[in-house]
C-alpha cells in the first residue's frame, strides 16, 4: 500500500521532470530546432491543432527552420500562429514552404531567457515538492488509521525524501544545462 503510493509519486515526479525538459526544449538558444515550433497550436478548420500534425518541420542548417504543410491551404493559419506566438520570428512563405530565419540572440535576450529558464526550473521543483507533500499526507493518514506502523512511516518518509532529492537534483541539472546553452556565445 505504501509502496504503491511511493511508486505513484515517482511516476508523477518523473512526469514533472519530463515536462520541464519538453518546455525547455522550446526555449530558443540561437540555433534552429524543430522543438521551437512543433508545440504551436494552429487554428485548422476551427480546431486548435499542434503544428507537428499539420506539417513536416525540418532544420536544414543552424539558422533556418523549414515548415512544409501537408495541406497548402493551412499555410496562412500556420503563419498567423507563428506571428501570434512569443517566438519573435517572422515567417517567409514561398507558396510551398514556410521558412523561419533564426537571428542570433542579443546579450539582453539571453539573460531574459535564462531568467525564464530559472523560473521554469523553480516551478518544476515546486511541482515535485507538491507530489511529495501529497504522498506524505497519504502515508501519515495510513499511520493515523493504524494501517501501517510508525517504523513503516519513517522508512517510507526517508524513501520519499530520497526520491524527492534525486528528482530535484535532476531538475537542477536540466536547468543548468539549458542555462549554459543559452549563455554560451
Amino acid at each position: 500500500m505504501v509502496q504503491e503510493q511511493i511508486d505513484d509519486s515517482r511516476t508523477r515526479m518523473h512526469k514533472a521532470v519530463e515536462s520541464l525538459r519538453q518546455e525547455l526544449g522550446s526555449v530558443r538558444t540561437g540555433r534552429a530546432s524543430a522543438g521551437l515550433v512543433e508545440h504551436l497550436r494552429v487554428e485548422y478548420y476551427g480546431t486548435p491543432t499542434p503544428l507537428n500534425q499539420l506539417a513536416t518541420i525540418s532544420t536544414p542548417d543552424a539558422r533556418l527552420i523549414v515548415i512544409q504543410p501537408y495541406d497548402r491551404g493551412s499555410m496562412g493559419a500556420i503563419e498567423k500562429s507563428i506571428l501570434r506566438s512569443d517566438l519573435g520570428l517572422t515567417p517567409s512563405n514561398d507558396g510551398t514552404v514556410i521558412r523561419l530565419s533564426i537571428p542570433p540572440l542579443t546579450d539582453e535576450r539571453r539573460r531574459e531567457l535564462a531568467k525564464h529558464v530559472r523560473k521554469r526550473v523553480e516551478e518544476a521543483r515546486v511541482a515535485v515538492r507538491n507530489v511529495r507533500r501529497d504522498c506524505h499526507d497519504h502515508i501519515r493518514k495510513l499511520e493515523h488509521d493504524h494501517t501501517i506502523s510508525q517504523d513503516d512511516l519513517h522508512r517510507s518518509e526517508t524513501e520519499l525524501q530520497k526520491l524527492t532529492d534525486e528528482q530535484v537534483k535532476e531538475i537542477d541539472k536540466v536547468g543548468e544545462v539549458k542555462e549554459q546553452e543559452l549563455l554560451a556565445i
